[in-house]
């Protein structure tokens, strides 16, 4: 579960949160539009420990706390992001590790994991994300949505309790836009699978097809919060957006 209660964030005189409040239960997919500027991608780094924030609270599973106003510790933020994981627009591999090292870095370093398991456990989700013949390769040598499909099992290997998703294909053309929203849908249809998944994206297709909920963000402010379903039905608050 992630609960997120009357969230400020303030930058300058800029009030980009304004008491964002939001509940993703375990499992639920569940995606933030709104228009730009709305606040969606600072809520999510926020969530993440990212960002501070100046007002409200953050919790994960109900063991977790982000206080507002209150600087965490290095020892809490790493039990968050071993909890948390997210993607981001840019992929952020690191440039001299081959794809398998990238995805095993989490397992070895964030869990503790021994060298041969770590290296199993990147093996299979690479396999699982449509890369397991590219174990070798620099990310210099993957296309945009090969690396972001990386970025995904990279996020997948601390077996986190949520993911966060942040436009992970505003920077890619469609053909390889579908190739990772194909990764996620398969994550989405996944009974298996029990992370929340939070998605910030404006393919309000996408999000009709795989989001359980929607929430949308307008000036820092949750506007709504409900079922897909609802969000785009006619008059619905999607809807307008679409």
């Amino acid at each position: 579960m992630i609960r997120v209660t009357n969230i400020v964030k303030v930058h300058g005189t800029n009030r980009i949160l304004d008491g964002a409040t939001l509940a993703i239960p375990k499992g639920e997919v569940a995606a933030l539009i709104g228009p730009s500027g709305g606040g969606k991608s600072t809520l999510l780094r926020c969530i993440n420990g990212l960002e501070e924030f100046q007002e409200g609270e953050v919790s994960i599973s109900d063991k977790l706390k982000l206080t507002g106003g209150v600087s965490t510790s290095k020892n809490d933020l790493l039990q968050l992001r071993r909890t948390v994981g997210m993607v981001f627009q840019q992929f952020n591999l690191f440039p001299h590790m081959t794809v398998l090292k990238n995805v095993m870095m989490g397992p070895l370093y964030a869990l503790g994991k021994p060298l041969a398991e770590a290296e199993s456990m990147a093996k299979k989700l690479l396999d699982r994300v449509g890369l397991g013949n590219k174990l070798d390769a620099k990310p210099a040598q993957l296309s945009g949505g090969q690396q972001q499909r990386v970025a995904i099992a990279r996020a997948l290997a601390v077996n986190p309790a949520a993911i966060l998703f942040d436009e992970p294909t505003s920077a890619l053309d469609p053909r390889m836009s579908a190739e990772v929203m194909r990764v996620i849908d398969d994550l989405a249809g996944d009974e298996q699978f029990q992370a929340a998944m939070v998605i910030v994206t404006h393919d309000l297709a996408s999000v009709r097809r795989i989001a359980d909920t929607v929430h949308v963000l307008e000036q820092g402010r949750v506007v709504y919060s409900g079922s897909a379903g609802e969000a785009f039905a006619q008059g619905g608050p999607a809807a307008a957006l679409d």
